[in-house]
């Protein structure tokens, strides 16, 4: 089993036990793609070993203006990266109602404006209930999702029109709370392949007119949490440095 590295755990790293395989738990900054991360991290591990190919990979997508905790499975650890897709997440962010957007957040403009719905404990309560456990979840066009070897979002920018099937997904502890007069704070755990933009949307649509995510945060994959996690410059002054880790 490859070691699991994060703040917590050791500054520095072996040539060695990079080569044997490791996981990075890194806090993705906002603008930056889950694959910016990976190829950031796959350049300085091949500068430093002196090698011209050296596998990376990232155990699930954030969206580029999404942060939080992203997984890389690094050398021989890049096997168990469906087995950390497979973890549930938790999320922490921001709702707006009265307002939607093709890609359910802030990477496209309002397409359609409607009425802000009051937010009462009563709507808030059945928005809890309505998506708490397992149902049936449409996901974004705007989405990494293959559709005959291409990605849904680059279909979705250049002004198709698809749907994508839905897919069952699983909420957890979800937790709402009035932000302000338009908007609501949320906490929650969810399974694999469910998509808060889309979360987002339906509870727009569950109260009658519309809504988009306006801030997201990847708290926690599986047992590692946002606090754990490298600040990106962090990561790499680790890789870059020269002392050695028993592995």
């Amino acid at each position: 089993m490859a070691n699991t590295l994060t703040i917590k755990s050791t500054p520095f790293l072996s040539e060695e036990a990079l080569k044997s395989g490791v996981v990075l738990a890194i806090k993705k900054p906002i603008g930056w793609t889950s694959f910016d991360v990976v190829n950031k991290i796959r350049w300085v591990i091949r500068k430093r070993l002196g090698v011209k190919k050296f596998k990376v990979g990232h155990a699930g997508t954030l969206d580029p203006l999404a942060t939080g905790v992203l997984v890389l499975c690094v050398g021989k650890a890049t096997k168990m990266i469906e087995s950390w897709m497979a973890t549930t997440k938790g999320y922490s962010g921001i709702i707006r109602f009265g307002a939607t957007t093709p890609s359910f957040d802030l990477e496209t403009n309002i397409d359609n404006t409607y009425a802000i719905p009051e937010l009462t404990q009563e709507n808030i309560t059945r928005l809890i209930r309505k998506f708490t456990g397992e149902f049936q979840q449409r996901p974004p066009r705007h989405s990494a999702i293959q559709i005959d070897g291409q990605r849904a979002y680059k279909q979705a920018r250049k002004g198709e029109i698809f749907e994508l099937a839905p897919r069952p997904v699983e909420i957890q502890d979800l937790y709402l709370k009035p932000h302000d007069v338009d908007c609501l704070a949320f906490s929650l755990t969810c399974s694999k392949g469910t998509y808060i933009r889309s979360l987002a949307r339906d509870m727009g649509t569950s109260l009658g007119n519309g809504a988009h995510l306006i801030q997201l945060t990847r708290t926690a994959v599986g047992e590692i949490q946002l606090e754990d996690c490298f600040e990106i410059e962090d990561c790499i002054a680790m890789l870059e440095r020269n002392n050695t880790l028993a592995s």
